[in-house]
This record gives structure tokens, sequence and C-alpha cells, in this order.
């Protein structure tokens, strides 16, 4: 599994999905003036402590630079490009895996970023969900047991895995 020089994994990004988050990065950039021009247009309305407009402007611009915080990380530490063959389930990998011990009852995902879910038809885990953290580096064959939240333990097998193709 290929880790940061923290060790926290890898987040692969395709160009599709890089090229998108970097738009998206750029317009929440751009209307900063904006929000800022409304927080004080609400401010000028008069006593804040009442203001239902002010302190919507205010926690909008809070989540808009959250927002801004989270993309700039994103896009700075991510892998664009194809995500590397791998011996082991990865992020960046396309999992098919069936559920206990019933070879008929399969699902397959992509283990990777949330962020790609918007340039596949596949279902995206994290790699830091419960599923995510129990087959990641798992092989062809191997069964591991994860607790789902509802505090039920799953056993899964993996089926089979190769790298994301975009």
């Amino acid at each position: 599994m290929s880790t940061t020089d923290r060790g926290t994994p890898v987040t692969w990004l395709s160009q599709d999905a890089h090229d998108r988050l970097q738009a998206e990065l750029d317009e929440l950039i751009a209307a900063r003036p904006v929000i800022a021009a409304e927080i004080n247009a609400r401010r000028e309305e008069g006593d804040l402590r009442e203001n239902g407009g002010y302190h919507a402007a205010r926690e909008e611009q809070g989540k808009q630079e959250h927002r801004i915080s989270y993309l700039k990380e994103l896009l700075r530490t991510a892998q664009v490009g194809d995500a590397p063959k791998a011996d082991a389930v990865a992020p960046g990998t396309v999992v098919t895996i069936h559920f206990d011990d019933d070879a008929d009852d399969t699902e397959t995902f992509l283990l990777g970023s949330r962020e790609i879910s918007a340039t596949t038809d596949l279902t995206v885990y994290s790699p830091e969900s419960a599923l995510g953290k129990a087959i990641l580096g798992a092989h062809n064959g191997d069964t591991v047991t994860y607790t789902a939240p509802s505090g039920a333990d799953i056993k899964v097998t993996v089926v089979k895995f190769a790298p994301f193709e975009g």
C-alpha cells in the first residue's frame, strides 16, 4: 500500500477528477468576495443577534473556507494518474468480494477517495471505512472480518481486485 511521509494512505485521482476538483477550488476562491459582500450587507441590516441572514452568510462562509482548505490539501498530496499495480488490495483498486461464504452474494466497488465517486458508476468505499481497513493488504481468496456500524461482524472474501482504470 502506498502511503505519504506521515504514513497516511495516498489518494489516487484520475486526471479528470483532479481537474474537476481544481476547477471547484478555483470557483470557491473566486466566490470569496461575493460571500464577504453578503456578510457586510447583512451586517448593515442592524442587530446581529436577531439577523438570520447574517448568521446564514457567516455559516456559508465557514463551510466554503473548510472546503477550500480540504481541496487544497487533497490536491497538494494526491497522486494523479493511474493507480499502481498492486499485489494486494490497496487504495485505487476495484475490488470484488463475496459475503459470508456465499459466492453468489458479491459486490464490486472502488476502494478510494470519495472525491472520485463523481467520475465513476462504481460504489466507492474509503480506505478508512470499516470494510476498507479490513481488506487493505488482502489478496485474492483472503477472508477477513470487519465490524459494521450496527455492531455485527461481517465476513467477506476477496474474489479479485485490479487497478482502477477510470
